[in-house]
């Protein structure tokens, strides 16, 4: 399992730019980026001007989440900083596929969220075409919420479908994940972590996660 560090609970600190710096040097696999236009979500984090200024020039392994409804646009911007994955809510786009080959175009790996109530079969179209699949395990929108029981039956359904019919995409879990919570996504391939670090010691908390 990789750990994808989120930022989100780290927004308003004064500091935040040294703190990034300080994630980025810890054992984490990826860093996590929750961009949110105040629309599709009520709250607002960062342009990409924003991210320019806080990032160091040579950040890899970055791991984009968009949480907007002008996605084409947000994509045009986030894919000049070439991030590993990025990530649109299937909720917010009237025609997925279109998405997913604007992004493939960019030589980016493509994943696809789901809110909490939207269900798995939504997916079933697109399951041999991506990358990720992310599994949101609170409702989007804000850091720092309880992980919701039944993410774990979605990660465990994703799991057996992709086992059965051979897709490569990744299973990654996004919200309410600690030490404990963390033992429900035994069958992720990545799990997106912010409060639970950011909010301790770094390289204390990330071990903690890790030796679960």
């Amino acid at each position: 399992m990789k750990l994808s560090a989120s930022i989100l609970s780290i927004q308003h600190d004064i500091d935040i730019k040294e703190k990034i710096f300080k994630l980025l040097n810890c054992q984490i696999d990826y860093l996590h980026l929750d961009i949110m236009d105040g629309n599709f979500v009520v709250n607002k984090t960062w342009e990409y001007s924003d991210i320019l200024k806080l990032l160091p020039k040579d950040a890899k392994n970055l791991d984009v989440h968009l949480m907007v409804n002008d996605v084409k646009n947000y994509i045009s911007q986030f894919s000049l900083l070439k991030p590993l994955y990025i990530t649109f809510q299937l909720e917010a786009v009237n025609n997925p596929l279109e998405i997913i080959n604007l992004i493939k175009e960019q030589d980016i790996r493509v994943g696809i969220a789901l809110k909490p109530n939207t269900p798995i079969s939504s997916l079933k179209d697109y399951f041999a075409l991506i990358d990720l699949i992310l599994v949101m395990s609170v409702e989007p929108g804000l850091g720092g919420q309880s992980f919701l029981d039944n993410s774990a039956q979605k990660i465990d359904e994703l799991y057996d479908i992709r086992e059965s019919n051979n897709y490569r995409y990744v299973i990654e879990v996004d919200g309410g994940i600690n030490d404990k919570s963390i033992d429900h996504c035994r069958k992720a391939d990545i799990v997106v972590v912010g409060s639970f670090i950011t909010n301790g010691s770094y390289e204390e908390r990330i071990e903690k996660l890790k030796i679960k």
